[in-house]
């Protein structure tokens, strides 16, 4: 994909490395694919209508979306100089290292991949699946891209706690399970939450430098103090999600293995940290979520 994407045209700027398109991905960022399909899967197994292949093609998805948007971000911030001043993992555009024309193209083989494989469950469940996977393509290209960017305007956390955490659980127990069930819900406000945390972190980081550039993220409109306080919210909510999966199994309290890695994100975050102090709560948080995912979805299943 790497050579497929620099293609031509690419402005005399330096070819970047595969390294550093790695980079650009944000490998970090994919536990907010892989929990929402764990979680999901756990759920239609606890429906006793778990099929594996269905798992893996709703992973491609979550993965395509996932890695998508983060070029897509890489580019829309780039072009417009948002990029230039920001630390944490490198930009591609704003560092030079590919041309906005190249991550562009990135950004939507990544969605193209993500298309066929939703295509392929549409086909084998509900066409209606083919509309909401363009609305999840428009809102991951619309984050900061077109116009008037949601994910500048205080939207993102939404955004991210809709497509990531309901869309991408509640998507995946349908797609195997034939329905949606409260079991499923709990599971996606958990996940969702959690995935929620990680871009309140980011947007944390971000807010001295997003003020700057004019981008009013959830952060910049609450200010420092009151971010950090929704931080601990959305990271508590999976284990109140996981007393409420109780009711179906009792085994749902092993998703408090995951409080460790919670209680380690949040404690940079309640010691005020910034810029590049708040990175480990970043990774803590994406791990909490994962650890949440892995543990409470064979509880389901085979609880």
């Amino acid at each position: 994909m790497l050579d497929a994407v620099a293609g031509p045209g690419c402005e005399d700027r330096p070819m970047a490395t595969a390294g550093q398109w790695l980079e650009g991905a944000r490998p970090r960022t994919l536990p907010n694919a892989i929990a929402p399909v764990l979680a999901g899967t756990g759920a239609a197994a606890w429906l006793g209508e778990a099929v594996w292949w269905k798992a893996l093609l709703a992973l491609v998805v979550a993965l395509g979306l996932i890695i998508g948007v983060n070029f897509a971000n890489d580019y829309s911030d780039g072009i417009r100089g948002t990029d230039d001043e920001r630390v944490g993992p490198m930009r591609l555009v704003g560092s030079g290292a590919a041309s906005p024309g190249a991550v562009k193209r990135a950004a939507f083989v990544c969605f193209g991949i993500a298309a066929v494989a939703g295509l392929a469950l549409a086909v084998t469940t509900a066409w209606w699946l083919v509309l909401v996977g363009a609305v999840c393509i428009a809102g991951a290209w619309y984050y900061t891209g077109g116009k008037n960017p949601y994910g500048y305007s205080g939207f993102g956390e939404i955004g991210v706690f809709v497509f990531f955490g309901l869309v991408a659980v509640l998507g995946t127990q349908f797609v195997q399970a034939g329905r949606m069930d409260r079991v499923g819900l709990a599971c996606a406000i958990a996940v969702g939450s959690i995935s929620t945390a990680v871009l309140v972190t980011n947007n944390l980081r971000d807010i001295a430098t997003d003020t700057e550039t004019g981008k009013r993220t959830l952060a910049v409109k609450l200010g420092d103090p009151r971010t950090r306080t929704l931080h601990l919210v959305l990271v508590v909510v999976p284990f109140v999600m996981s007393l409420v999966l109780v009711a179906a199994t009792p085994w749902a309290l092993a998703g408090f293995l995951a409080a460790p890695f919670a209680i380690r994100a949040h404690k940079p975050v309640r010691a005020g940290a910034l810029g590049l102090a708040l990175i480990p709560a970043l990774s803590d948080s994406g791990v909490a979520m994962l650890v949440w995912a892995v543990a409470t979805a064979p509880a389901l299943a085979f609880g």
